[in-house]
């Protein structure tokens, strides 16, 4: 049995296959068609999908959208009513987009000519977002039973939900309604400190351990903690109630409407631009802001605790992509256990919403956990042979002894590579497998990336991929995080052995490396370990401002725009210095 899920008309729009209730394709639709954040109809990951199970649409058995246009209908209406300062152009926009969900049909004949748009409509399920991102880490975690927390921007009317799994059933307790959104205090911040665009918020987490969070208390006026656990914006302090939030355009590109007012400017000072310089008033109100939206955080969940009594934590949503939050959860809560898909962000939407049918709706049995994230693109050395000789490259094909001799040697160098290997990634982390790599132990390491490739912000971490039975001997945490969805303290005595995967609080974004989810870049750190003594590389994703590559001449073309020292596409290996 077949189960298409899907993330349609909402950023980072995404596909994913389940045959049997065991997820064997997911993609973003970004990755094809090399827009960030792409929102529109996901046709490209669809065909992905079907072509590498070998399968027409007509052998799918049923749709799932991870999306309800009815979900909270009166609650939708009541709002506008009650908000007339609302533009026209803001409710025709979200009423175009909600047409567009359930004119699904009409797009697949267009994408498959010959199919019929009323056996398609039979097989659609319309899952309500929060449900479907709940649906993505329960159902996708080793937990027989748990306490599910969604937490984002806004979907279907929802900003937080808090529930409970069971087996093969999702309870939802209590929800929180838009506008109240932890998402958009982040995201009015993000853009109060000069980063306007659709998923800038990950760089005031970066930015947040330069500052010291002394504007906290300011903040208190701008979210209340309620006594139920939950919380309320002070909504004078945001355009919420005035438009949209996000809108999307016929390029399908999510643009966000500013959200903070001219009262939250009254109340923190003036908003920065986007020419001018970090000072350390903006580092503290990043780390205040960062600091303020993790104590919301474990508000919400010794809120869900009591409400459960289950110590074990799936969590989901955009929010939850805040990994320095994530990993202070067992720490600060009295969850012992957190589970965090690998796109536990909208894209993940499409995997939760096919979970959620084949166990809510079709009633069948668990499977076991996702523990892989490796899902995408993949290419034989002959594919990636044919490419090459086409544009004209040289290139050196190597057995696996030679091949992991020769890539560590370049990392032991100084040198950094662009890794190309095995299935792509399903989520916003490159995994080692569309990954940059690098030495941790250099100093400059950071630089030399920024300069040879990423040219991003200085203060923005890279991360370190480790060994997964190595963990305990680096970090002061000891968990298993395959998806890079944490960051713990590395030990003291560690941090000068790891510099350029060190951030300047002490910290790291973990990504323990399991031997038998990803043998070869397992293999390629313990050759660089044998070499160095250290089981660790800098990991950081294989792309220069565009999402990450997804097919051998894309990750040429990377190569070619930057000064990377050696590109690995499976066993072939092209060298700068070799290129003709």
């Amino acid at each position: 049995m077949y189960i298409l899920g899907l993330n349609a008309y909402h950023a980072d729009s995404s596909a994913a296959l389940f045959k049997n209730g065991k997820m064997i394709a997911a993609s973003e639709e970004e990755r094809f068609r090399r827009v960030k954040h792409w929102a529109g109809f996901p046709s490209e990951a669809i065909k992905f999908c079907l072509s590498d199970a070998g399968i027409s649409i007509d052998q799918v058995d049923h749709i799932a959208i991870g999306r309800d246009p009815k979900a909270k209908l009166m609650k939708k209406i009541a709002f506008a009513v009650s908000h007339p300062r609302i533009g026209f152009n803001a409710i025709q926009n979200r009423l175009l987009n909600a047409k567009k969900i359930t004119s699904l049909p009409e797009e697949f004949v267009q994408l498959f000519p010959g199919c019929d748009a009323s056996v398609i409509k039979s097989k659609l399920h319309f899952v309500e977002h929060h449900h479907a991102h709940l649906a993505s880490a329960f159902y996708a975690s080793p937990f027989q039973d748990a306490s599910l927390l969604s937490i984002d921007g806004s979907g279907d009317f929802t900003t937080t939900m808090l529930g409970k799994g069971t087996d093969k059933s999702i309870t939802a307790l209590t929800s929180i309604d838009f506008p109240h959104s932890i998402g958009v205090f982040y995201s009015a911040f993000t853009q109060y400190l000069g980063f306007p665009y659709y998923g800038d918020e990950y760089k005031i987490m970066g930015l947040a351990p330069y500052g010291n969070p002394q504007y906290v208390d300011k903040l208190r006026d701008v979210v209340e903690l309620t006594d139920d656990g939950l919380f309320r914006l002070n909504l004078s302090y945001f355009n919420v109630t005035r438009g949209n939030v996000i809108s999307y355009g016929d390029d399908h590109i999510p643009v966000v409407d500013q959200l903070y007012s001219q009262k939250l400017v009254d109340l923190m000072g003036p908003v920065r631009t986007k020419q001018e310089s970090l000072s350390q008033f903006h580092k503290d109100v990043a780390a205040s802001v960062q600091k303020f939206t993790e104590e919301i955080i474990f508000h919400l969940l010794h809120g869900l605790y009591d409400r459960t009594q289950n110590d074990r934590l799936c969590l989901a949503g955009g929010v939850a992509q805040n990994s320095v939050a994530n990993g202070k959860i067992t720490r600060n809560t009295p969850f012992c256990e957190v589970y965090i898909p690998s796109a536990g962000h909208d894209a993940g939407i499409s995997m939760g919403a096919a979970l959620y049918v084949y166990h809510e709706v079709l009633q069948a049995s668990r499977q076991p956990a996702i523990r892989s994230a490796y899902t995408g693109s993949h290419y034989s050395n002959a594919a990636i042979e044919e490419m090459l000789k086409q544009e004209g490259v040289s290139f050196i094909k190597e057995e696996d002894n030679a091949l992991f001799d020769k890539v560590s040697n370049c990392l032991v160098d100084g040198g950094v590579v662009g890794w190309f290997n095995g299935r792509a990634e399903f989520g916003p982390r490159a995994l080692g497998a569309r990954s940059i790599l690098a030495d941790p132990r250099r100093e400059d390491a950071k630089e030399l990336l920024n300069l040879k490739v990423k040219r991003r912000e200085s203060f923005r971490p890279f991360a370190p991929s480790i060994l997964e039975e190595y963990v305990e001997e680096y970090f002061e945490v000891n968990d298993s995080v395959p998806f890079m969805e944490k960051v713990f303290p590395i030990r003291k005595e560690k941090q000068p052995i790891l510099p350029a995967v060190t951030h300047v609080d002490g910290t790291g974004r973990l990504q323990s490396v399991i031997k038998d989810v990803n043998p070869r870049y397992y293999r390629l750190i313990d050759t660089f370990r044998k070499k160095t003594g250290v089981p660790v590389l800098l990991n950081t994703s294989f792309n220069e401002n565009e999402p990450i590559v997804n097919s051998p001449l894309e990750a040429l073309d990377c190569f070619r725009r930057t000064n990377m020292d050696m590109l690995v596409l499976e066993n072939i290996i092209v060298e700068r210095k070799k290129m003709s």
